[in-house]
C-alpha cells in the first residue's frame, strides 16, 4: 500500500471510530439519576442492590449497561420485569441511565486476583 492510501485509510478509520464512540458516551448522568426511580426498587438508589437476587449495576461499564437495557427492549433478553421497565424508555433515557450507573461506586472488582474497591 502506498503512503497516500495508508494515510487516507487511517484518517477514515479515525473518523469512523469517533462516530461509534460518541454514542456510548452521550448519556447525561444527572438526567439518568432523575430517571432512575423505577430502577431503585430492585437495584438500590445508587445501583448497589442490597438484595442478592438483583445484580449490582453501579460501576458497570457504560456500554455494557446500555447494551443490556437495549437487549431487554428488543426482546433479546426476556426478564419480564426489565422488559416492562425499559419498554416506555427512549434511547436517550437508556443512555442517561447507563451514564448515571456507570459513574456510581461499585463494590469490588477483581484486579490481579486481589479485591480492589472501584474508583
Amino acid at each position: 500500500m502506498n503512503c497516500p492510501s495508508r494515510s487516507f485509510l487511517i484518517s477514515a478509520l479515525a473518523v469512523l471510530s469517533l462516530g461509534f464512540s460518541g454514542s456510548v458516551l452521550a448519556g447525561d448522568p444527572v438526567r439518568g439519576k432523575e430517571k432512575s426511580l423505577s430502577c431503585q426498587a430492585c437495584h438500590g438508589p445508587d445501583g448497589n442492590s442490597p438484595v442478592p437476587m438483583f445484580p449490582i449495576i453501579a460501576g458497570q461499564h457504560q456500554d455494557y449497561l446500555l447494551h443490556s437495557m437495549r437487549s431487554y427492549k428488543t426482546g433479546e433478553r426476556t426478564n419480564p420485569i426489565m422488559v416492562a421497565i425499559v419498554a416506555p424508555l427512549s434511547d436517550q433515557d437508556l443512555e442517561d441511565l447507563a451514564a448515571y450507573y456507570a459513574r456510581q461506586k461499585g463494590l469490588y472488582r477483581i484486579d490481579a486476583g486481589i479485591g480492589v474497591e472501584t474508583p
